[in-house]
């Protein structure tokens, strides 16, 4: 089976390939030479993640699938949530994301936070979604260098350590990302 992953964050297909399994093969947006900018104009995670599955199918004819991921804090009424990748500006930078967070957070006792990822699959002209949530909290301060995003200032329920300072196959067994993409396989291996 082949599957365009709609995305061009090398560190989402990274994650995503060691989840799939092996006769599955993934082909990402340069693979399949779509250069522009996929659009994410909803106002929710599940609809910016449906919205970029039917624009690589109605627009490249793929089966495919695509994922949005925010990061919903308690204290900040949900935010960033769908904002997340953009929450300190248009450039897109994990670093001034986070500071602004912590900024935001400063004065705050209740650091409770989830990420939240929505898949949607589009295939063989059906829609489906799958959503994955790790719950846990944002520290006071960056810890660790793996990971990406906002990794660095999250720690899971149960755990001393932020996601950027655990192994990648440890976050994938209870993170966001890892459980959504897990239902996503379970949903192939029926097809």
């Amino acid at each position: 089976m082949q599957l365009v992953f709609a995305t061009n964050n090398p560190n989402k297909i990274k994650e995503v390939q060691a989840l799939v399994p092996k006769h599955i093969k993934l082909l990402s947006l340069a693979d399949i030479l779509c250069i522009e900018d996929i659009p994410e104009t909803q106002p929710t995670i599940k609809g910016n993640a449906i919205q970029k599955a039917e624009y690589i199918k109605n627009n490249y004819g793929y089966d495919c699938f695509a994922d949005d991921t925010g990061l919903e804090v308690e204290a900040l009424n949900g935010e960033p949530g769908v904002f997340s990748a953009r929450y300190a500006g248009p450039q897109r930078n994990a670093d001034d994301n986070m500071d602004k967070l912590l900024l935001e957070l400063k004065n705050h006792t209740n650091r409770n936070a989830q990420f939240k990822t929505v898949i949607a699959l589009h295939l063989k002209n059906r829609l489906h979604t799958f959503t994955g949530i790790c719950k846990g909290e944002i520290t006071k301060e960056k810890q660790g260098t793996k990971g990406f995003g906002y990794d660095p200032i999250f720690k899971a329920n149960g755990y001393e350590q932020t996601f950027a300072e655990i192994s990648l196959e440890e976050k994938n067994k209870i993170g966001h990302r890892g459980k959504a993409v897990k239902q996503l396989v379970e949903f192939l291996n029926k097809c």
